[in-house]
């Protein structure tokens, strides 16, 4: 079964397949097979074709895949373009929604700076 270009594994939960969507988590793939009719406990791979018009009328109301990253990018460059300080910390690969950046943030500023210790020498014992 194809979905917004993305083929879904047919050994998977319903529920689940359709989280391989971007913009599609468990919540809205509960909601969308809730309002298609649709058991979200069978497998992808035995729909019936009635069964995946149904959830395909019903994703056509949400901005998914291709539309979406493009809206999420341009939230992103309109926020660098009036140098907001979301937009910022954006350009400048930091956290962007407060955390701390002295002991974390690794995956974004890299491994490289690491961490020292309390910053007081041990004294050496005689």
């Amino acid at each position: 079964m194809r979905i917004a270009g993305i083929t879904l594994l047919d050994s998977k939960r319903i529920k689940f397949a359709l989280t391989a969507v971007y913009g599609i988590g468990r919540e809205r793939a509960l909601k969308v097979l809730e309002e298609a009719k649709v058991d979200p406990e069978t497998k992808a791979g035995t729909l019936t074709e009635p069964q995946e018009q149904a959830i395909r009328k019903a994703l056509e109301g949400y901005v998914l895949e291709g539309d979406l990253k493009r809206e999420v990018s341009s939230n992103i460059k309109r926020l660098k373009d009036i140098m907001a300080y979301r937009g910022m910390r954006h350009s400048r690969r930091l956290p962007v929604r407060g955390q701390r950046t002295k002991t974390n943030s690794r995956t974004v500023r890299g491994n490289v700076r690491k961490t020292m210790g309390s910053g007081k020498r041990k004294v050496e014992l005689k």
